[in-house]
């Protein structure tokens, strides 16, 4: 979207095919369109310049990805609900390896957005180079996620083949090598490449959405698929997830919770929670529950939504 004007993809329309710009028909009314929307069109559709459509009706949408700006639905910031995309059907969630280093007290919050979304995740772990995947892939075992590692000097095949057929979604800190990636990916993409500080923190360079066309392969047939670039992300807020959603985002604490009492709150304070239990017969990772429990305490306003290195920086594998 650029002022008002939105670019579409007529259907079975090649990768050469013009673009369509459109502009929200009146008849909408306060309906708002999002990248990956499934539009109706009426007039000038040819694409040629100076045309201009108008989009009359937005389909059921499969999908819907979202993100608060906090997490606390009381708050002005928690009611501020964004549609980051509509109708994909996978998350990739980048993450470096180092510099900087993997939080995945973000990657958690991505896979409960992912999951409440009924979208699949896929864990794309950047800078393979510089360290191993081994504690972020030990953190995540019991979750048996998909991933993929990925080397500046290695080609992208498996990424491509995860990608393909697909309408995926990319989401990241700045600085975890995200844009580098796309560009990678669509070499016409031209997305900005930021830097890392010397406080392993990335320059937010990407501002919008945007929805691209992955480029065909040689000798494969098959459609290569869409991605959507996201703008580099501080936080990932989760005021709109139901308590209910929020368990179930940790599929590994699940099964924990059926020798709660009722009306179990599963937080720390909750003497007869049986989580505590489940991690102490080592079923489940104790920094997955403690991740799992800062959430919940961030949904109702209390204690510090920030993750352990943000206010005392130590553990790399830690961090929203």
């Amino acid at each position: 979207m650029d002022r008002g004007r939105y670019t579409c993809v007529l259907p079975d329309a090649g990768p050469d095919a013009p673009l369509v710009t459109a502009m929200r028909a009146r008849e909408l009314g306060r309906k708002s369109v999002v990248v990956g929307d499934r539009v109706g069109l009426v007039g000038d559709t040819s694409g040629a310049d100076g045309a201009l459509a108008r989009i009359v009706r937005i389909a059921e949408r499969t999908s819907v990805l979202r993100r608060t700006a906090d997490d606390d639905e009381s708050t002005a910031e928690g009611r501020l609900e964004r549609v980051v995309v509509a109708n994909a059907d996978q998350l990739v969630i980048v993450s470096a390896l180092a510099d900087p280093p993997p939080r995945t007290g973000f990657i958690d919050r991505c896979l409960v957005a992912a999951y409440d979304a009924d979208i699949e995740p896929l864990l794309c772990l950047t800078k393979a180079d510089l360290a191993g995947p081994e504690q972020v892939l030990g953190y995540y075992a019991e979750l048996e996620l998909p991933y993929v590692l990925l080397r500046p000097d290695a080609d992208l095949d498996a990424l491509r083949d995860l990608l393909a057929g697909r309408v995926s979604v990319l989401v990241g800190h700045s600085g975890v090598g995200k844009s580098t990636l796309v560009n990678r990916l669509v070499p016409d993409a031209d997305r900005a490449v930021g830097v890392v500080s010397a406080i392993g923190r990335g320059r937010h360079t990407s501002t919008s959405a945007v929805a691209l066309r992955l480029p065909p392969r040689p000798g494969i047939v098959a459609d290569p698929g869409w991605i959507v670039d996201t703008p580099g992300v501080r936080s990932f807020g989760l005021a709109h997830v139901s308590a209910d959603s929020l368990l179930h985002g940790f599929p590994d604490l699940v099964e924990g919770t059926v020798d709660c009492p009722a009306n179990c709150q599963h937080t720390a304070e909750e003497a007869d929670c049986a989580l505590d239990a489940w991690v102490a017969a080592g079923k489940a990772d104790e920094r997955r529950l403690a991740s799992y429990r800062r959430l919940l305490a961030s949904r109702s306003g209390e204690g510090d939504s920030r993750e352990p290195d943000q206010r005392n920086p130590g553990d790399p594998l830690e961090g929203s």
